[in-house]
């Protein structure tokens, strides 16, 4: 008789030891500490800009061991204003072939659109100096040239209609970012039809 009397009062221990050990994990889960702040948005946007590719395109490369590697003195600087990028013999192949080239430093692109150049995104004036936080919105949401209504569409390659989809706290973060780095005097060149 004593064995099931035992047998009991072992079971009884270890169910109110398993009730306290699932009280505590619960209130584990739930903690009362303050909530953390937010992270700053200049190193938010550095992030961003990091992976979202932006010196795939923005920023001109150079040749190197491992095939192109951006140039980071020239980083974010667009298309050289100085770097010819010759496509009138490749017309007929860009035409019939629908295919896209890529200057050497790969910041233009020749398409069935014509050719395209990277923009300046420094804080210079010849890149995103002047524009607004407003404008920078509305260039990635709406495609829209500087973020201005009445301009020429933002063309391929540049992804904005991906970039649309982000948060509006992601896109203050990278514009923030952008203000941060070192301006680079560089007049892109403008667009123009194959």
């Amino acid at each position: 008789m004593k064995t099931p009397l035992f047998f009991a009062l072992g079971l009884a221990a270890i169910l109110v030891a398993l009730s306290n050990c699932q009280q505590q994990t619960a209130e584990a889960g739930n903690p009362t500490a303050p909530e953390a702040p937010k992270e700053d948005p200049v190193k938010r946007g550095e992030y961003l800009v990091s992976i979202l590719g932006c010196d795939d395109c923005h920023t001109p490369k150079n040749m190197g061991p491992h095939g192109p590697e951006p140039d980071m003195t020239r980083r974010f600087m667009g298309h050289p204003a100085d770097e010819p990028f010759a496509t009138d013999d490749k017309k007929k192949m860009i035409a019939e072939q629908h295919v896209a080239i890529f200057s050497p430093g790969m910041t233009a692109a020749a398409g069935p659109w014509g050719v395209s150049y990277a923009a300046n995104i420094t804080p210079d004036d010849t890149g995103m100096g002047a524009w607004t936080e407003a404008q920078f919105l509305k260039a990635i949401r709406e495609g829209k040239n500087k973020g201005m209504d009445g301009t020429r569409p933002i063309l391929p390659p540049m992804p904005w209609p991906l970039y649309r989809n982000m948060t509006d706290d992601d896109l203050k973060a990278i514009y923030a970012y952008l203000k941060t780095v070192k301006p680079i005097k560089n007049a892109v060149p403008a667009p123009k039809q194959l």
